[in-house]
């Protein structure tokens, strides 16, 4: 079953003779529960096109359509909801809120949407993430994987169908990075989300079911690994 496609999508920033094209016709669809890693190098457009898949970055020219949905078809208000429950984003940087404790920060993306936390998803969340325990620290009391477990644990709070994540390992080293990787393998088997995750580690891009590889904007290689 197809969840995401994507049709000759195109993302210039700049004008004249600064004109930069980050994605340059980029067409590709994905089934649902496919485990994709993007590669390419810096400046390829590998985030641009995360970003345009969220919805956090509109396409030039092109099309987004996500379970059928044309995505920027979407009023402001609607992109937002999208955002927030459709996709759920996972970033180098954690992106964490300083002043919310793991338990705020998981459960953020619900109270924005006006909805009552489901607590029972929360338990299960901070037990699969192994941070059960820790539901009151701030995140300047947690180490760096743990930080990442709690963004995980925020992206995954609202059972989106497709999870983005933009090098969720670059900030850890070698064990930690195979954690988070095996955490976001396991939640694509057990809810058959669909992940999508860009990534320079080679061993990282090798564990995904396909590789999409680019390069100034354009697909160069789509390959099914497994």
């Amino acid at each position: 079953m197809e969840i995401l496609k994507v049709e000759n999508l195109s993302k210039i920033y700049g004008k004249g003779d600064n004109q930069v094209k980050a994605l340059d016709n980029v067409s590709f669809t994905v089934q649902k529960g496919e485990f994709i890693a993007i590669i390419g190098p810096s400046g390829s457009g590998k985030s641009t096109l995360l970003h345009i898949l969220g919805g956090v970055d509109n396409p030039t020219s092109g099309k987004v359509f996500m379970d059928g949905k044309d995505v920027y078809a979407q009023n402001d208000t609607q992109l937002a909801i999208f955002r927030r429950r459709e996709v759920g984003l996972i970033y180098q940087f954690y992106n964490l809120i300083p002043v919310l404790n793991v338990s705020e920060n998981i459960t953020l993306p619900v109270l924005m949407d006006g909805r009552k936390v489901n607590q029972e998803r929360l338990e299960e969340l901070l037990q699969v993430l192994q941070i059960k325990g820790r539901e009151n620290h701030l995140p300047n009391q947690l180490s760096g994987g743990q930080q990442q477990r709690v963004s995980i644990g925020r992206a995954l709070m609202n059972s989106p169908a497709v999870m983005l994540a933009d090098e969720p390992t670059g900030n850890l080293d070698s064990k930690n990075s195979q954690d988070i990787i095996e955490l976001l393998k396991n939640s694509n088997k057990m809810y058959n989300q669909t992940l999508i995750i860009i990534t320079h580690d080679e061993n990282i891009a090798l564990q995904a079911d396909r590789i999409i590889a680019i390069e100034d904007g354009k697909i160069t290689r789509d390959e099914v690994v497994r």
